[in-house]
């Protein structure tokens, strides 16, 4: 039986979301550091947490913004490339979560280049140069994943799962949780995926854009904090 997707691209959508992957998800907790500074998480409630962000905030953002631009990228439209991520950098309000996405964006079309260097990479680059695009993170992945052939699907799948990974991580640097509890959290948040999954697939560029009040509360804290461990 023919395995429906290529063996090439589903090795690079497991490279993209190794930990050893260098593209700086390692320096963010996205918005975690934030509630365990004003005492708003526990390790009993970090599932919860990572549910609702996965659910309301990174599913309806970057989830979405990132099957749009595959789309346009399979159908070489890069004018709605543009548009998505736009829309997408436009519904980041706060300033860590605009630098993060364009920070690690950016370290991840650099990298890009140099390990695939796939014509997608290569467009994309030339627009980034022309100051058509800023580099979010989310769009880039999106770049990089139809460019090498891996199906929609499994990368937005791949992206939730690299999100929730980095969470899980920078919770066992911030003591809420450890090695072996982080993998039950992990586990227990594939039901959420894929439903987020799905639900990102179906929305169309107008609907770019989580909500959630709390998190952009403690991002902002966050902010100002005198002491910070995570660059959100």
């Amino acid at each position: 039986m023919n395995d429906p997707i290529p063996i090439p691209a589903l090795l690079t959508g497991l490279q993209l979301t190794d930990s050893a992957f260098p593209s700086g998800y390692y320096t963010l907790s996205h918005g975690l550091e934030g509630f365990q500074q004003a005492r708003s998480v526990t390790p009993s409630g970090l599932p919860a947490l990572l549910h609702d962000l996965l659910r309301h905030s990174v599913g309806p953002a970057d989830a979405t913004a990132l099957a749009l631009t595959h789309r346009a990228v399979t159908a070489d439209d890069w004018d709605e490339v543009v548009a998505v991520e736009q829309r997408l950098h436009a519904t980041k309000l706060g300033r860590e979560a605009r630098q993060a996405a364009v920070r690690t964006g950016r370290q991840l079309l650099d990298l890009a280049g140099e390990v695939y260097g796939t014509a997608p990479i290569e467009r994309y680059r030339e627009l980034y140069q022309d100051g058509a695009v800023r580099g979010c993170q989310p769009v880039v992945a999106a770049v990089v994943h139809a460019g090498n052939g891996l199906p929609v699907r499994q990368a937005v799948t791949c992206e939730l799962f690299a999100f929730a990974a980095s969470l899980v991580g920078a919770a066992m640097r911030l003591r809420l949780t450890d090695h072996r509890r982080a993998q039950v959290v992990l586990h227990g948040a594939a039901p959420v995926i894929e439903e987020t999954v799905a639900a990102a697939l179906e929305r169309e560029l107008p609907d770019i854009g989580g909500c959630v009040p709390v998190a952009d509360v403690m991002a902002g804290r966050h902010e100002r904090a005198e002491a910070r461990l995570f660059a959100s």
